[in-house]
């Protein structure tokens, strides 16, 4: 009895002794290239909101919804009939002006003349020069409602503003519309390039911006973008960041960029949504699993191997990330050995025994 307690106190010992065996990786510099997604809304480059600027029915509807469309091509007609009649009224306004001032002028240089003679005196001439101004200034009235009434006529032909494709139609012929209306007349989109906005944290653009000096070094030495579409198919053609906001949103934190991507096939459209993927190659780099990780008060710390034993260390990683694995950029050396898999279930100190294949162990 006595041989058999001694016996199993000594395999109890043993067991305690004995080193637990991890997956573990020796620490090298490599190249990584990090692709990144992030969520994104696309815009036409510009789109314009046609809206009336005269009240009446629609005669005639020039266009249809979702056709091209050029820069001054007609698209609606507003009713013209009040509008010419207008303009006629106005342009007899003005004929009857212009023979009041014309009668006016003879009246003034007739009474100048005798003035001269000193038939009449000098408050029948200055009467005679009032009486010119003032037809002078309605001829000059007259003129600005001629304007004015053309004008109005003028915009009953509603024109594109600019080269695109149209919107939808809310209305019909015979619709009465104004300026007012709750929905535009039709919307056109300048969707030649599409503009795609995404955000990244105010780390991730300050840590960038750190690495490349300035804003506009950052959006010169970035490389092109990748677009995913709805569907998860990669678009055709890169884009570029053009442009970076100077304001930070106070409510999520989160600064937004543009990038432009050429839409010649109009595959993209205004309201579209898809992520836009950025990929940069760090050479000579050390790369870990960030299974080999864990975090703690917003810090993250791995297990090197010293000794046999498990020695926390904090280390310092790139703020953009694969999902996968992490660039470590402070707290490593190449020829450190750290523990691949489970950090977070260690403590310091632990008898740890390297795994001899990387695909392998693990199991305690």
């Amino acid at each position: 009895m006595t041989a058999l307690i001694l016996l199993a106190s000594c395999q109890e010992k043993k067991q305690e002794k004995a080193a637990l065996v991890y997956k573990t990786m020796k620490v090298e510099r490599t190249s990584q290239a990090v692709k990144v997604g992030y969520s994104a809304t696309m815009k036409g480059r510009e789109i314009v909101e046609i809206r009336p600027q005269v009240s009446g029915l629609i005669t005639k509807i020039l266009t249809s919804e979702g056709q091209k469309v050029q820069k001054g091509q007609t698209l609606f007609i507003i009713d013209q009939v009040p509008y010419v009649a207008a303009l006629n009224t106005a342009e007899s306004a003005l004929k009857s002006a212009k023979a009041a001032e014309a009668t006016a002028q003879l009246t003034y240089d007739s009474k100048k003349e005798l003035r001269q003679q000193q038939v009449i005196s000098d408050y029948d001439l200055q009467t005679a020069q009032q009486a010119l101004v003032s037809a002078q200034a309605q001829v000059a009235q007259a003129q600005a409602q001629v304007a004015n009434a053309r004008n109005s006529l003028s915009y009953t032909v509603v024109k594109s503003p600019l080269s695109g494709v149209a919107g939808m139609i809310p209305y019909h012929v015979g619709a009465l519309v104004s300026s007012n209306i709750a929905e535009p007349l039709i919307s056109v989109c300048d969707d030649s390039e599409m503009w795609v906005y995404f955000s990244l944290s105010e780390r991730e653009v300050t840590d960038l911006t750190l690495q490349y000096g300035s804003l506009e070094a950052f959006m010169q030495g970035m490389p092109d973008v990748t677009l995913l579409l709805s569907n998860g198919k990669e678009y055709g053609q890169k884009g570029r960041v053009n442009a970076v906001s100077g304001i930070v949103d106070a409510s999520t934190g989160a600064v937004s960029l543009r990038a432009v991507f050429p839409n010649e096939d109009h595959l993209l459209r205004n309201g579209g949504t898809g992520t836009v993927v950025i990929s940069t190659v760090r050479n000579q780099v050390i790369v870990i699993p960030q299974t080999a990780t864990f975090e703690l008060q917003n810090k993250v710390f791995v297990y090197r191997v010293l000794d046999g034993k498990t020695a926390q260390t904090e280390i310092k990683v790139a703020p953009l990330d694969d999902g996968t694995s992490y660039i470590v950029e402070e707290g490593l050396s190449e020829g450190d050995v750290i523990i691949a898999e489970g950090a977070g279930l260690l403590r310091e100190g632990v008898d740890v025994k390297a795994s001899p294949d990387p695909s392998k162990g693990g199991e305690k």
